[in-house]
């Protein structure tokens, strides 16, 4: 017989787990945002050596698993005597791989802009910074929302990889619980919902903010 009550007789340390994911997921996502930007003016740049450079890392990060990422990150980094602690190097690791996957989304947005009117604030004594920012970014944010927010979704989910280098996350309290209590079934089925919770609870964010920003 299953017996959830013994699992969320111990949802202070769920709680605490969940807190941990959401935050790093989200500090991960505003981290790789801007940083996405970057590499997306770069992957932009009409100086090849810039362009090749931000191409070459977007391919990487896209092309190996996240797990492989941490592990490079956590477990080689400190024989090169570089040492960091679990949480930095989860927040490290996740914002370099969404920055890889939010610059393809951002760069998608930019090219999908009217040429015209790039030109036209080029007239009107805008510079290239003032451009990008007052009149580029806003458009590009509005038209890739969509996909940015699937962007957080997914990087919500796969946190639960940071578990394997003992940062104290929901995946990690679930393993915690379901060893001391020998109930792994409820343990993850109850982190799993725990989990949609908080993925349903931004996807309906993204369509209210959605339909805020088509009003505006």
């Amino acid at each position: 017989m299953f017996d959830f009550g013994v699992i969320l007789a111990q949802y202070p340390q769920l709680l605490k787990g969940a807190w941990q994911t959401l935050s790093l997921s989200l500090i991960s996502i505003l981290i790789g945002f801007v940083f996405g930007h970057l590499l997306c003016f770069g992957k932009m740049s009409e100086r090849p050596l810039l362009r090749r450079t931000c191409a070459l890392y977007i391919s990487f990060f896209r092309g190996t698993p996240l797990l492989v990422q941490l592990s490079i990150i956590f477990y080689f980094l400190p024989l090169a005597d570089i040492n960091i602690p679990s949480v930095l190097a989860a927040v490290l690791c996740l914002s370099m791989n969404t920055a890889a996957f939010q610059a393809e989304i951002l760069r998608g947005g930019f090219q999908a802009l009217p040429g015209g009117q790039v030109e036209a604030a080029r007239d009107l004594g805008f510079t290239p910074l003032q451009i990008r920012l007052h009149i580029q970014v806003p458009q590009v944010f509005r038209a890739t929302l969509p996909a940015l927010l699937n962007e957080t979704i997914d990087i919500l989910k796969n946190s639960a990889l940071i578990s394997t280098i003992a940062v104290t996350d929901l995946m990690r309290m679930s393993q915690t619980i379901a060893s001391s209590t020998y109930r792994p079934v409820e343990s993850f089925a109850v982190a799993g919902a725990i989990y949609f919770i908080m993925t349903y609870a931004i996807g309906k964010f993204g369509l209210y903010l959605e339909r805020r920003l088509r009003i505006s």
